[in-house]
């Protein structure tokens, strides 16, 4: 979209902030061997840079040692070529974030049962904002392994089940379904890091379809940054456009996540537009990530039509105070086995013995188990490739398909329908076996028991 199109679709809202270095940057220059490194507070404040650059999860000693260690890849994609510190770390993976998406999924139940073509990309969009409520968190969840799973069920009528389908690069491929949608996404992440910052582009397609009418959504994210890394109060933000796009009709929302601006002016503020086909105007849309989104019909200057008033279409569910990842009720209900259906994979996240772990609170096991399961995945792939095989993932297939994202081209994959055979003769089976889900041994492996000696 043009820089005049930008400006005219603003309408009545306040002019945006327009670079992200607005925010309070300070160089960390008193610290030895810290020159230049520099400390974002999204807050501005008059804090001393040394007093800033000392706040966070990090003691001194292992600051030294990780700073040491990640210099040499500033300016590099990270995703998956550094071993890093379960200190860091949140007990979940990257499969269960995507399973995140899932909490306000009756925002895609009440877009299905909508017949306004609008209010759906208000429902819809509002949804696709729901989840960076959770992306603020600032722990990172693990990498999965190579042929990891995560299902969950129990949760409004949805199934969902993600797949780890390639290490080198990190992609992850998901499909939900309930009576109202299909949720198909495949994800890759691409990063830079920036020595105190790291920046993450959502190379990954996310497919909607609403079943009632077979409308077909396509989602186009924001990039994010996470701030303060090494030194200082770690925060995300993530400045830039949301693009969601009717396929079936050409009509589309696009909304702004504005930048954090000087004392946290901006900060979580989200504004935008529905268009319609001809890119007129049609419902307003404003919010902020972290509360609540409303919205209200407008004219084609995009100002709000007379005798109309902003209604709220979304707020973010109350959250456990104090707690320990700042998870909410749903992200302990995605770690936990309530949502997990009979006879749970032995591939699932949450088996994995370092995110146990690490919930437990013990971190030396968490780390040490967390090795082990990274040279489990080196013994297994240098056994496939002795072999000339290569890895096929089980519940989805590696589609011809190429395609183009702002950040770069995409393989996709697509969901083979296997599973859902796959629990149907589960779940109609006249008896099922009772099995105590912690003595499940994690186990996305393909080639059976490999010594890692």
């Amino acid at each position: 979209m043009s820089d005049s199109n930008k400006n005219e679709s603003k309408g009545f809202f306040a002019t945006m902030t327009s670079m992200f270095g607005n925010a309070m940057h300070r160089s960390v220059n008193g610290l030895l061997g810290y020159e230049g490194v520099e400390v974002i507070n999204p807050e501005g404040g008059k804090d001393d840079a040394e007093e800033e650059a000392q706040r966070g999860r990090w003691r001194q000693e292992d600051r030294d040692s990780y700073w040491k260690m990640m210099q040499k890849y500033i300016g590099s994609d990270v995703t998956s070529m550094v071993t890093l510190p379960v200190i860091i770390f949140e007990p979940m993976t990257m499969l269960q974030k995507i399973a995140e998406l899932m909490e306000y999924s009756h925002l895609l139940d009440k877009a299905d049962e909508c017949e306004d073509p609008y209010m759906r990309l208000v429902y819809a969009s509002s949804w696709a904002i729901s989840v960076y409520y959770a992306y603020e968190r600032t722990w990172k969840p693990f990498n999965p392994i190579l042929g990891e799973t995560y299902e969950m069920v129990n949760h409004g009528g949805i199934t969902f089940l993600a797949e780890q389908v390639s290490h080198h690069p990190p992609m992850s491929a998901g499909h939900a379904e309930n009576e109202h949608f299909t949720y198909d996404v495949t994800s890759k992440l691409k990063t830079k890091f920036l020595g105190n910052s790291l920046d993450i582009y959502p190379v990954g397609r996310t497919r909607v379809t609403l079943k009632r009418d077979d409308v077909v959504l396509d989602l186009v994210p924001p990039p994010t940054k996470v701030n303060n890394l090494i030194f200082g109060r770690t925060w995300v933000d993530s400045p830039g456009e949301m693009i969601m796009t009717n396929l079936t009709t050409g009509d589309k929302v696009v909304l702004y996540f504005q930048p954090c601006g000087w004392f946290g002016s901006g900060r979580y503020e989200v504004d935008g537009y529905v268009y319609n086909a001809d890119e007129e105007p049609k419902i307003l849309m404003t919010g902020k990530w972290n509360e609540s989104m409303s919205y209200q019909p407008c004219d084609l200057e995009g100002e709000p039509l007379p005798g109309t008033e902003l209604k709220e279409v979304f707020r973010v569910a109350d959250a456990p105070p104090n707690d320990k990842f700042q998870y909410t009720y749903f992200a302990h209900k995605i770690n936990s086995f309530d949502t997990a259906p009979k006879k749970l994979l032995a591939s699932d996240s949450r088996l994995r013995p370092d995110r146990y772990a690490l919930e437990k609170g013990d971190l030396s096991k968490s780390g040490s188990e967390k090795s082990s399961l990274e040279e489990r995945q080196r013994v297994e792939k240098r056994a496939r490739e002795s072999k000339g095989h290569k890895f096929t993932p089980r519940w989805f297939d590696l589609t011809d398909e190429v395609t183009p994202t702002p950040w770069g081209d995409l393989e996709v994959y697509q969901y083979n329908g296997k599973y859902t055979e796959h629990r149907a003769a589960i779940d109609t089976a006249e008896v099922v076996e009772e099995v105590d889900v912690n003595s499940i041994e994690f186990n996305p492996w393909q080639y059976g028991n490999l010594s890692t000696e």
